[in-house]
């Protein structure tokens, strides 16, 4: 037997795609303050928002007529018909906001136009309305939400402590200060300000903040303009690399948003930044033309699909890259130790997964991932070689400049591993390990791509006795082994002699490592990009690179120093480890009480 459901069933199943816990209520009220050209948002909670959630804003307030029908499902004024939905620049528009906050709590709105001499107060309980009256009233609206779920007793028991609920309500509103710069906010938990901002458009003060100090001095503006697609924002240098993808922010459009298609992008060009498995500090603000997206794609709205997505991944990689190459990036050592603290946020990825808008990337995304990639590469490669030649102006006046290479004082060498460089008035220690591992990834990268990699002999030749599946990865990646310089030749049987290798890998136990590269490829499912094959079998050059521990006399350090200072990127090893960090002679004297 089929039943048709009645209205009221309906709006609470309704309410479950939309009001998932206390911090979707707040996402889908806040963003229609936001809708109203507020310039002054508050938003207060107890109870972790369960007993309560107030938000007020001075926006343009809802007019008599228009009240009660703000509660009826699908109900909006940001569209009037289909085709609106493909231009939508406000953040509310599927008109259940409202309808399904009021079908699980106790709803009182408060508002007033401001051409209006009176305001209305409206009150609506598990969907049915209790009454609806003048009163004197500010500009603006302010919607009370007492009792989340009283009348779903099983939803809510699914509900974290307060305090978790309270903590995802806590990082909702930071993204929201950050991608309204142009908006005050005002954020209380149980009589208690914890966030403001102060709404005069300055992002940089946003950040501070939201994150500290530690975060504002490691940060570089981001700044790339496209005609169909505008980036901007602030890129973390790789000291303040996180764990996990928590800081990785994206706004599209003013719109909070996650996307493996942006953080793949943004993942592309701190390679070579960052050691396995960190992850940026990143903030961006994404401008496209309303047309060219998509924002109708989930019931939360976090995600979004670019009608150019080759456009987006491009410009994104070139911004960032172009940010996080403009200066120097040797770590400030104070400033690094905690920039900001890995408990500095919940437990969670912030307001999208609070949501429940765990991201799942659609096909054509994942695809784009791939295809993207490699289409970026000649674009990046471009833009690194032209980071690359403007290189002393930039570094004007810095460590790296060359004409002030000569004024480097060598102190000595630390722990037979560290070597302590003076300069105007800040200690630079270098990982002589480090720095040898980059210099030999660099070289041998930079013969790979030239097509003249230099070759060593070997007598008598390595021999490889391989399983079947190392044989046929070493002949699916044959041709990559002989460009990057090794001379491999059948030897009978599945044994294969290797009579040559690049030079930068000699007398490292090339027959080991070798091995160990066929294992990594073939556990990558056989990687067919060639790009991606050199860059694993440069990578091997570090095992021939001076050893922590390892005595290396005053010209050998002056010579390696000199060598890593010229790299296109001198401040990591291929694993993402530092090459040197800075101590400033305040931080110094600091440390000494000299300076309190």
């Amino acid at each position: 037997m089929i039943n048709i459901l009645d209205e009221k069933t309906i709006n609470r199943i309704a309410a479950g795609e939309v009001v998932e816990r206390p911090v979707s209520v707040v996402k889908e009220l806040v963003e229609n303050a936001i809708d109203s050209g507020a310039a002054n948002i508050s938003v207060e909670i107890k109870g972790g928002g369960i007993d309560l959630i107030r938000v007020t804003d001075n926006g343009s307030g809802i007019d008599k007529a228009s009240i009660p029908s703000a509660f009826l499902r699908h109900a909006t004024s940001k569209i009037k018909d289909s085709y609106d939905l493909r231009n939508i620049s406000t953040l509310g528009f599927r008109g259940e906001a409202l309808s399904s906050v009021a079908a699980v709590a106790q709803v009182e709105l408060l508002t007033k136009c401001r051409d209006d001499f009176l305001g209305y107060r409206y009150r609506i309980e598990g969907g049915k309305e209790i009454s609806f009256d003048e009163a004197g009233l500010p500009d603006g609206t302010t919607v009370i939400v007492r009792n989340l779920f009283y009348n779903t007793p099983a939803r809510k028991k699914f509900l974290k402590s307060a305090v978790s609920e309270a903590n995802l309500i806590t990082t909702l509103i930071e993204r929201l200060i950050l991608s309204h710069p142009g908006i005050g906010f005002k954020y209380t938990v149980n009589g208690t300000l914890r966030l403001s901002s102060d709404g005069l458009g300055d992002i940089k003060s946003d950040i501070y903040s939201v994150f500290g100090r530690g975060v504002e001095r490691c940060i570089t503006e981001v700044s790339l303009l496209n005609e169909n697609c505008t980036v901007t924002g602030y890129a973390g240098k790789p000291e303040i690399g996180r764990g996990n993808r928590d800081c990785e922010i994206f706004f599209v459009n003013g719109r909070l948003v996650k996307s493996s298609l942006l953080s793949s992008a943004v993942e592309e060009a701190y390679h070579n930044f960052l050691m396995l498995h960190r992850f940026p500090f990143i903030i961006l603000y994404i401008e496209i033309p309303a047309e060219l997206l998509d924002v109708n794609v989930h019931p939360a709205k976090t995600q979004v699909r670019f009608a150019d997505e080759r456009t987006v991944y491009s410009v994104v990689t070139d911004a960032v890259y172009e940010a996080v190459t403009k200066e120097e990036l040797i770590p400030d050592a104070a400033a690094s130790s905690n920039p900001v603290s890995e408990t500095s946020f919940p437990e969670v990825s912030g307001a999208i997964k609070a949501a429940n808008a765990v991201y799942v990337p659609e096909p054509f995304e994942q695809r784009a991932v791939t295809v993207f990639q490699k289409e970026a590469e000649q674009s990046l490669e471009e833009s690194r070689a032209k980071q690359s030649a403007e290189q002393i102006t930039l570094f004007k006046e810095g460590f790296l400049d060359d004409s002030n290479i000569e004024k480097h004082r060598i102190i000595g060498q630390l722990f037979d591993t560290y070597w302590l460089v003076e300069f105007e008035e800040k200690l630079y220690i270098i990982d002589q390990h480090a720095a040898h591992e980059k210099i030999k990834y660099e070289h041998l990268i930079g013969q790979i791509k030239g097509g003249r990699v230099d070759s060593q002999l070997i007598s008598p030749p390595y021999i490889l006795s391989l399983s079947v599946s190392q044989e046929e990865t070493l002949l699916a990646h044959m041709e990559d082994f002989s460009h990057t310089g090794f001379v491999i030749e059948h030897f009978g049987g599945r044994e294969y002699a290797v009579t040559a290798v690049p030079v930068e890998l000699f007398g490292m136990g090339e027959k080991d490592y070798l091995i160990s590269v066929i294992d990594e490829l073939a556990s990558s499912g056989n990687i067919k990009e060639p790009a991606a094959v050199y860059d694993r079998i440069a990578t091997m050059s570090c095992k021939a690179a001076i050893k922590g521990n390892t005595h290396i006399t005053y010209e050998e350090a002056k010579s390696l120093i000199g060598q890593l200072l010229k790299l296109e990127n001198p401040y990591n090893c291929p694993h993402g480890r530092p090459t040197m960090v800075m101590f400033s002679k305040t931080e110094i004297e600091k440390m000494f009480k000299r300076i309190v």
